[in-house]
């Protein structure tokens, strides 16, 4: 079955909406973003999730230190790392990993290849901040991925009308979402509810 990420989550009505939808796995934006929170706040957040749900924190070119004290004091049991960070970084990390590619051409998908991480999202380019654009990029681009698809998270303008198509071209191992379940830029409980059930009752899953 295709899992679900819903990424930004910062409010605690929304987590519990998450949890309760059946999501696998929920992120935190500690980088810049109108979706970025305190690592406090995402200490208290995630005392509302259990332990079955992931706990993801999305960052973008952070230094060592953040990303330690981060997964240590929320904690988080995976990091996404959504800029320019290199293989050598994240080895030297040495967490749990999803590593972000925004996607325009084959070249962009073939810098997948390079990393070793746990999981590699493939996005479309963002235009005020990296990802959560809310735009779809042309998912015939990972038609030759080399990366096995149970490996392979798709991200980028999915919601509950095309997140079916999405996953019968891609058949990615799981599917994020964060701009497609909000309203004037917030969380709805409504759409994050409708898009787990796209994504869980989809002829693949």
């Amino acid at each position: 079955m295709t899992k679900v990420k819903i990424c930004g989550l910062k409010e605690p009505v929304h987590v519990h909406c998450a949890v309760n939808a059946s999501a696998d796995f929920v992120g935190f934006v500690f980088a810049p973003s109108k979706r970025q929170i305190s690592i406090e706040k995402a200490r208290e957040l995630a005392k509302l999730v259990p332990n079955h749900v992931k706990k993801v924190g999305v960052f973008v070119n952070p230094t060592i230190e953040e990303v330690r004290e981060a997964f240590e004091n929320v904690p988080l049991d995976y990091v996404q790392y959504h800029g320019n960070e290199d293989p050598s970084f994240i080895n030297q990390l040495g967490y749990p990993s999803i590593k972000a590619f925004s996607i325009r051409d084959k070249d962009d998908v073939e810098k997948a290849s390079k990393f070793n991480v746990d999981y590699y999202l493939f996005d479309a380019p963002g235009t005020d901040y990296a990802g959560g654009s809310g735009k779809v990029f042309d998912w015939s681009l990972l038609d030759q991925l080399s990366i096995p698809r149970e490996k392979v998270i798709l991200a980028g303008g999915l919601n509950a009308a095309n997140v079916n198509q999405a996953i019968a071209t891609v058949q990615p191992f799981a599917v994020d979402v964060s701009s497609g379940v909000e309203q004037q830029g917030e969380k709805s409980c409504e759409l994050i509810q409708s898009f787990i059930q796209a994504v869980k009752t989809s002829k693949r899953s």
